[in-house]
């Protein structure tokens, strides 16, 4: 199925088959870091597709200017349409405006790989945390993202202070 032709109910994650993206890239690496960039260096190709499929479909002419609104997309429509369900929780850092969490208990890309003990810090969902970084850059919304350990695995989105300046100048609006 092209990415293009996204139906509510499709899983295109699941016919990328993500042990066998870990497999192939996991011959063209020399440690877990190296692994984990490859991943999400392929994650970013899925996801600047994704998000022009997704937003034809979901949101014909209107574009998210906020980031709790591009946040919102991504743990609703987004994740839906790309792993089957929302994104099980959404939060912001106490600490710092810029950071921001997506999380999830059982990723589905961590759910079809197994991974040998020798790569057990391996984090498959650095293929999800590339996808997520190149939609919100294709948004208007540049941001570093990457994924952790953490109640499941915990995305976490670090946008440029440009975008929180920007929001801040929108507030009110």
């Amino acid at each position: 199925m092209a990415l293009n032709e996204l139906h509510a109910s499709a899983v295109p994650i699941n016919e990328l088959h993500p042990s066998t993206l870990v497999q192939y890239c996991q011959r063209r690496v020399a440690s877990v870091a190296e692994l984990q960039a490859r991943l999400a260096q392929l994650g970013q190709h899925v996801g600047l597709r994704a998000l022009d499929a997704l937003v034809a479909r979901e949101r014909p002419g209107r574009r998210e200017t906020k980031v709790l609104g591009v946040l919102l997309f991504v743990k609703g429509p987004l994740w839906r349409a790309l792993f089957g369900r929302e994104a099980d929780k959404l939060e912001q850092a106490n600490d710092d405006e810029r950071t921001f969490y997506v999380i999830e208990r059982e990723p589905l890309v961590n759910t079809f790989v197994s991974v040998p003990r020798e790569n057990s810090s391996l984090n498959c969902a650095a293929f999800a945390a590339g996808l997520l970084e190149a939609v919100l850059g294709a948004a208007g919304f540049p941001a570093r993202v990457s994924a952790h350990w953490h109640k499941g695995t915990t995305l976490m989105i670090k946008f440029d202070e440009a975008v929180i300046a920007r929001d801040k100048s929108l507030e009110g609006r």
